[in-house]
């Protein structure tokens, strides 16, 4: 498996100084193989644009009708601090940068619920309310 060739070609490169990361979309041409996994990918585009690997962040790859290619973005941080400041908690969990919190589905529904109770300037107020309650116990 290892042995089957995959060539990395990217596209629309652009930096993000606001962001501080480069972005781009990513193509992986590989015949013969189901698909490439974001591990093996994010060491190969490290090492093409000279960062480390856990600064490459892959994601949203679609494979080609009849396989052979697949297309992604990718993005490129400066630092890890960056990274953790501009990425969402979904792909960063991914990563394993944080780990996924639990909750219940009854839980997320009541407090759904209960911010619905609450409108306007109540609102800023409720939160520090519930943040002192939480701080409290």
């Amino acid at each position: 498996m290892a042995g089957d060739s995959v060539v990395v070609k990217t596209r629309k490169f652009m930096k993000n100084p606001l962001l501080s990361r480069r972005q781009m979309i990513v193509d992986i041409i590989h015949p013969g193989r189901a698909n490439v996994s974001k591990a093996e990918l994010q060491e190969v585009v490290g090492s093409m644009h000279k960062t480390a690997a856990n600064l490459v962040v892959l994601f949203g790859f679609r494979t080609k009708f009849g396989g052979g290619k697949s297309t992604g973005f990718c993005v490129i941080y400066d630092s890890e601090d960056a990274l953790r400041k501009f990425e969402p908690k979904h792909r960063l969990v991914r990563l394993g940068i944080e780990t996924k919190v639990e909750r219940s589905r009854k839980a997320i529904k009541e407090a759904k619920n209960k911010g619905k109770k609450v409108r306007g300037t109540g609102a800023s107020i409720a939160k520090h309310k519930a943040k002192r309650a939480a701080n409290a116990d």
